[in-house]
């Protein structure tokens, strides 16, 4: 496994270990589901130079647009929480009273 390789996989493992113990705020949330996001497309980004690939791949950038409207998603729903609960802790959020 290259350097290159076990950064991208040490980046998305911190981050999906981030999102899964440090989820007091919805905002430090949302940052580590950006991250995995990130480290992904910059993976998806190179591999098709590192297979020395012709063509141009068009999943990087279907996959920058998806990342782009969950953020938007994701920053609407903490704007709505703050508004309703007065704070971003995510066990104030009750999904059964939706």
């Amino acid at each position: 496994m290259s350097l290159m390789h076990l950064s991208f996989y040490s980046a998305f493992t911190l981050s999906s270990l981030g999102l899964a113990f440090h989820r007091t705020h919805l905002i430090s949330a949302l940052l580590c589901l950006e991250s995995m996001m990130l480290s992904m497309y910059i993976a998806l980004s190179i591999w098709p130079i590192e297979n020395q690939a012709a063509s141009f791949t068009l999943m990087p950038v279907l996959m920058l647009a998806f990342s782009a409207c969950e953020a938007g998603t994701g920053l609407a729903m903490l704007v709505a929480s703050t508004r309703t609960h007065g704070s971003d802790h995510l066990h104030n959020l009750n999904l059964l009273q939706c």
